[in-house]
């Protein structure tokens, strides 16, 4: 997928006060797709929901 122009993205509620800095997700249908949020235009990262939910689950339990 080369065009995300039309993605809407978002970040969690958490992060809005520490200046931005965080990673924002956006759905697409069977993938999600991560951005660096100081970085836009970047890269982007697409994970199975899956994928996503075990990193997740890795990083908030140690």
């Amino acid at each position: 997928m080369d065009d995300m122009t039309n993605l809407v993205w978002r970040k969690a509620s958490r992060s809005l006060n520490n200046g931005g800095d965080c990673v924002e997700i956006a759905g697409l249908t069977g993938l999600v797709a991560v951005r660096d949020s100081k970085d836009p235009e970047g890269p982007v990262l697409l994970v199975t929901p899956a994928a996503l939910r075990t990193v997740v689950l890795a990083a908030t339990t140690g």
